[in-house]
């Protein structure tokens, strides 16, 4: 059975994912367009977990039967998936290859600083335990081993992480882990000192994600679209939710450690989310342009998103000198820097309106090439 409704959710997710990460300013964000500082979670904390929500429901789709038992060519596609997805992940932080030097010259960028983990890295990662899982596993015990991962998590992060602070930046147990293992170098600096936030230790609850998500996509592949369904569907979404409100005194939700409770929570949001765009788009057949918009973006998902990672960074290259700043050195600007704030903000007159415009006319851009793609029928997998 296909369900439009996977196709949708897989491509609004990416839109999604392509909105939050290019905004016209960093520092002119809505709320609900910002992670969350720490504890917490907003919109956008939602836009990576149901990404990898997405993952597990195409897998329930693409692996083959449980009962046929893996072969060697299902080990094979999982190890040449992961690795094209993790390296990936490594080219995209290693690009745009060269950068502007002090002295005012292009120099090649060292690898001495590259960062290891990332969003791709994890997706594979998370994709990978999920796969090999599902492959050795009778479906009877996905479910289980799912909740096993999750209790393994929080027990990890209790009994190794600094006692009376486990879930801190510096008190989670994974920081230092990454640090010994990875080196702080090659550790996302965004905080303000070395930490992860797609670390090894945190990707433990992320292969949960998937699993979670292919077993709701199991329940799609082998029932058609029934009203039925659709309230079995809103019954395990607020059990989901229930279940990581419950927890999250004990555990709060935060991505950035990817506590177990923002996994129940997260997860519970995606189903809430797939039973919405079931009911509209199977059983009440509301179709048109709006759906289409979605679907192009899910047809050629990593593609899309690597170019609007990759993209950026190459065109942030073309710089010209602008002023000074405070300190009397020469100041840059770039065509999309230029394009944000003598374009977009001068013309809307706000600067938070104007990072959101910004952020639209971007994701418009983005989904022209993946129109482009899809009318050719070009659909570049991994």
């Amino acid at each position: 059975m296909r369900y439009l409704s996977l196709d949708v959710f897989r491509g609004a997710t990416v839109a999604l994912m392509i909105l939050v990460n290019n905004p016209g300013s960093w520092s002119h964000l809505y709320a609900p367009l910002a992670h969350a500082p720490w504890h917490g979670c907003t919109l956008t904390d939602l836009v990576f977990p149901f990404f990898l929500f997405a993952v597990g429901n195409a897998m329930a789709f693409s692996m083959s039967s449980h009962r046929e038992g893996p072969s060697p060519s299902v080990w094979l596609k999982i190890g040449r998936r992961t690795l094209w997805i993790f390296g990936l992940g490594l080219l995209l932080n290693l690009s745009p290859f060269v950068r502007w030097s002090a002295q005012g010259e292009l120099v090649w960028r060292s690898l001495e600083h590259l960062r290891i983990m990332g969003v791709l890295q994890r997706i594979a990662m998370s994709y990978a335990g999920a796969a090999l899982l599902v492959q050795v596993l009778p479906r009877r015990a996905v479910a289980p081993a799912a909740l096993a991962l999750l209790l393994a998590y929080w027990g990890l992060c209790w009994g190794l992480g600094q006692a009376g602070d486990p879930y801190s930046l510096e008190g989670f147990f994974g920081t230092s882990l990454d640090r010994a293992l990875l080196g702080s170098a090659h550790l996302y600096q965004g905080e303000g000192v070395a930490f992860d936030p797609e670390g090894l230790a945190s990707s433990l609850p992320c292969v949960s994600q998937v699993l979670l998500g292919y077993l709701v996509g199991q329940q799609l592949r082998s029932e058609a679209p029934t009203q039925a369904l659709v309230r079995r569907l809103l019954l395990w979404a607020a059990g989901l939710l229930i279940l990581g409100l419950l927890w999250s005194p004990l555990l709060p939700l935060n991505k950035k450690i990817w506590t177990s409770s923002y996994v129940l929570y997260s997860s519970g949001c995606a189903v809430a989310a797939l039973a919405a765009l079931v009911w509209m788009l199977e059983l009440r057949q509301w179709r048109g342009a709006w759906q289409r918009f979605f679907v192009v973006f899910g047809s050629n998902a990593l593609f899309i998103f690597c170019l609007s990672g990759f993209l950026p960074r190459v065109l942030s290259l073309g710089r010209w000198a602008d002023g000074m700043d405070a300190a009397g050195a020469v100041s840059y600007t770039n065509s999309l820097r230029w394009l944000y704030q003598q374009g977009v903000v001068q013309l809307l007159g706000d600067t938070s309106l104007g990072s959101l415009a910004y952020a639209l006319l971007m994701l418009g851009c983005y989904w022209l090439v993946a129109e482009q793609l899809h009318r050719r029928g070009i659909f570049i997998k991994v």
